[in-house]
């Protein structure tokens, strides 16, 4: 029971941990649109708000902690042993995503300052391939890429398992799998940052991962739930 109530709290927390900063993100910054902006206009905007945003990625970089310390409690469930190697791609997921926002904290600032402070135009191009290099290695490939699709694989056989262990309610275990087809077409506009022509659904990431996330949220306090314990 407790182990249960350490798992529904840690997705609980983990969830709201990461829609604050998220949020802030989407206020102060764009954020997620700014992604695909011009490359300039990007910095400029980072550099004019630096102490902010510093602090805001860094929370949202850590914001997955709690949803760690669930998944691999979940990988624990003596119940659920066929999802113990599926903890791996959920943590692979947690780090990829990590590391990739944590760019924004150390790397972009000083991509900014140069970019902004430049006195010659060969010093702001050089800002800028610099930002365009770590942007689509630390952001597209480990955040974007490795990291959604590794969770969309955690998701998937957590689902199923749930679904034929009849651990909690079906609907729950369906929204599951839902959320993961639709976060797993986003991987399409990941895709398309190198091959232009290829086509994508712009907003496919955004619902898929708040689709993502109201499962987990739900999933949690299924945990909590004293009914939904006699797993």
């Amino acid at each position: 029971m407790n182990n249960y109530k350490t798992i529904g709290w840690s997705l609980i927390i983990g969830v709201i941990t990461v829609v604050i900063p998220y949020t802030i993100l989407t206020v102060i910054f764009e954020y997620p649109n700014i992604l695909r902006q011009e490359t300039g206009s990007i910095l400029t905007k980072f550099y004019g708000k630096e102490n902010k945003l510093i602090f805001t990625w860094w929370c949202f970089a850590i914001s997955a902690i709690p949803l760690l310390i669930a998944f691999v409690k979940i990988g624990e469930m003596p119940q659920l042993a066929v999802i113990k190697w599926a903890t791996t791609f959920a943590v692979i997921a947690v780090m990829a995503q990590a590391i990739g926002l944590l760019r924004w904290v150390f790397v972009v600032p000083v991509l900014a300052a140069n970019y902004v402070n430049a006195d010659n135009p060969f010093t702001r191009e050089i800002a800028v391939s610099d930002f365009k290099l770590i942007h689509q290695f630390g952001g597209v490939l480990l955040g974007e890429h490795i990291g959604q699709l590794f969770t969309v694989i955690w998701t998937i056989v957590i689902s199923i398992s749930f679904l034929k262990s009849n651990t909690f309610a079906k609907w729950k275990n369906w929204l599951g799998l839902i959320s993961s087809i639709i976060y797993l077409s986003a991987q399409a506009e990941i895709f398309n940052t190198v091959i232009s022509s290829f086509p994508y659904l712009s907003y496919a990431g955004l619902a898929g991962s708040t689709l993502w996330l109201l499962w987990l949220l739900l999933l949690g306090f299924s945990f909590l739930s004293s009914e939904e314990n006699k797993i």
